[in-house]
């Protein structure tokens, strides 16, 4: 099967991760997939939520939006406190899928913010937004002589079934039209964090969901390998 846009059906989109993107955030990284472009930064803040006062340990969250005209014609900016179902959950993703790798001892009483800007979506813009928000982190955490609080690298993917056929790295064309539509976030060691796999219009069976899983794989060692180059080096505990 040959895809609209040419791609083999495990192919990634063209994926580009340019590190330090801003100069005044303490990490940066933009991220390229395609017609899908992400904004993420990383902030230190050296303080921790009152609850965790006190502790000895950190905390990190995540923030998400899209740009009024990312998607073409131009959608209202959501204020803080009044934003969509769908905000909160991807951003909830984010913070979850960054938390599962890291050590909040390390860290110590410090907050990372993430915050992902959605410049251009044609799909895929919270995979892309866990990919690069890693590596922001990475460059925020490494200037602060704090990169030991990453124990691994993590990346995501979208991907789906789409007229019977497995496809990597969905855009907005193929999601809108798939039977089944997953995005799934692994460790740079195999380990998953998450999968989330929606069927749209049939049920899908146990061996379709492994094969969407050997899938994703594939890709993300192509990502990470992404990640790793631009992070400068490997952050991988002793």
């Amino acid at each position: 099967m040959t895809r609209h846009d040419g791609r083999r059906p495990d192919e990634l989109r063209p994926y580009r991760i340019e590190p330090d993107y801003l100069e005044q955030a303490h990490g940066s990284a933009l991220v390229t997939c395609g017609k899908t472009i992400v904004l993420c930064t990383a902030s230190i803040d050296d303080s921790v939520p009152r609850w965790m006062s006190g502790r000895g340990k950190g905390w990190m969250t995540a923030e998400y939006g899209m740009l009024p005209a990312s998607t073409g014609d131009r959608t209202p900016r959501e204020a803080a406190g009044k934003q969509k179902g769908r905000t909160v959950e991807i951003q909830r993703l984010i913070g979850r899928a960054l938390r599962a790798v890291t050590d909040f001892q390390a860290l110590g009483e410090r907050t990372v913010w993430l915050d992902c800007d959605v410049l251009q979506a044609d799909g895929g813009t919270r995979t892309a937004a866990i990919s690069g928000a890693w590596v922001a982190a990475a460059r925020a955490l490494d200037r602060f002589g704090l990169s030991r609080t990453l124990t691994d690298s993590i990346a995501a993917v979208s991907l789906g079934i789409v007229d019977d056929e497995l496809l990597l790295d969905l855009d907005y064309v193929e999601d809108s039209a798939a039977e089944v539509d997953a995005n799934i976030a692994l460790t740079g060691d195999g380990r998953l964090v998450e999968v989330q796999a929606t069927a749209e219009r049939v049920a899908f069976s146990r061996e379709r969901m492994n094969d969407l899983l050997d899938l994703a794989e594939a890709g993300l060692e192509q990502i990470a390998e992404l990640q790793r180059e631009s992070a400068g080096k490997e952050l991988v505990r002793d």
